[in-house]
């Protein structure tokens, strides 16, 4: 069984949890903010159809061959959004139904060979037609808890979290703005995993939920613990062109510097270990780079 079976479970599932908020939704409530600033829940409920019209476009293009744009263009598809967010909930209702039945018909029409063909979104990278389904995925858990309306981040899947943890860690990389992120486990915190050698400042510390959370903006960090880094921040060695003596010279106090930012941020860090996350990247990228042509058994892949 390859990820694209156990993407179809989860995105079946998924689906019929944001159908069920809709339902309960009235023409007012869809007319009141969603969590998303200067959005209401209408235009949410009205990206996620046209999301699910636009990775059709997407599995269209992979199974075709013809080039077939996830959105005409960025004005379009926020166009798109901005005329359909004031309609009826019942209007609504029908058009999240319809779309997300269009786009489970598209999986199912897919032939095997067609889950290799790169394809792109509005922007890079390019990745293979079978992360589309874990992309459609994340449109629908993110931006159900983005209605405001009773399921919220504290209510993804533990299978979505830890697909989605692992695949931001992928893309973070330099552009993250501390130094190691550490996964620990619910209720022991045992260590679950640990990246490192990411960007300068502390490490932060939290379960794989609330780490995500924060890292996909929905929180700002409250309830993560920060920590010194494993070791000071590397000094700048940018002029490499410098005579030897003074290189030297300028290492040594850079390094001394170096060392003396790494004891005060640790001494800062001790008195306060609660203190909130600097802001992450945005979030998210379409998709790592480098994922494998061919469909994985799971993803992420097993041991990960």
């Amino acid at each position: 069984m390859s990820v694209i079976h156990e993407i179809e479970r989860e995105l079946a599932e998924a689906t019929e949890r944001l159908l069920a908020t809709a339902a309960r939704l009235t023409d007012e409530d869809l007319r009141a903010p969603s969590l998303l600033p200067g959005w209401t829940r209408g235009h949410v409920l009205t990206h996620v159809a046209r999301n699910a019209d636009g990775c059709v476009n997407l599995l269209t293009w992979a199974r075709t061959g013809v080039r077939t744009p996830q959105y005409a263009s960025l004005r379009a598809r926020e166009a798109g959004i901005a005329a359909g967010a004031g309609r009826p909930a019942a209007e609504q209702l029908a058009d999240l139904r319809d779309s997300a039945e269009r786009f489970a018909t598209a999986v199912a029409r897919m032939p095997a060979e067609a889950w290799t063909t790169p394809v792109s979104g509005m922007f890079p990278p390019d990745h293979p037609a079978w992360y589309v389904p874990i992309r459609r995925l994340r449109e629908i858990e993110v931006h159900h808890a983005d209605l405001g309306a009773g399921y919220g981040w504290a209510d993804w899947p533990e299978t979505f979290v830890r697909r989605e943890l692992y695949d931001t860690m992928l893309w973070l990389g330099d552009e993250s703005p501390v130094s190691e992120v550490v996964a620990l486990a619910p209720g022991t915190g045992e260590v679950l995993r640990t990246w490192t050698g990411l960007g300068d400042g502390p490490a932060v510390e939290g379960t794989p939920r609330e780490l995500l959370a924060w890292l996909a903006g929905r929180t700002d960090g409250t309830g993560l613990r920060l920590a010194p880094p494993r070791r000071p921040t590397r000094p700048d060695d940018a002029d490499a062109r410098l005579p030897l003596d003074a290189a030297d010279a300028r290492l040594r106090h850079d390094t001394s510097n170096a060392r003396l930012r790494h004891d005060a941020s640790n001494a800062r860090l001790r008195h306060d270990p609660a203190g909130k996350p600097p802001s992450p990247p945005r979030w998210p990228k379409p998709s790592p780079a480098g994922l494998p042509a061919e469909p994985p058994s799971s993803w992420p892949p097993a041991g990960n």
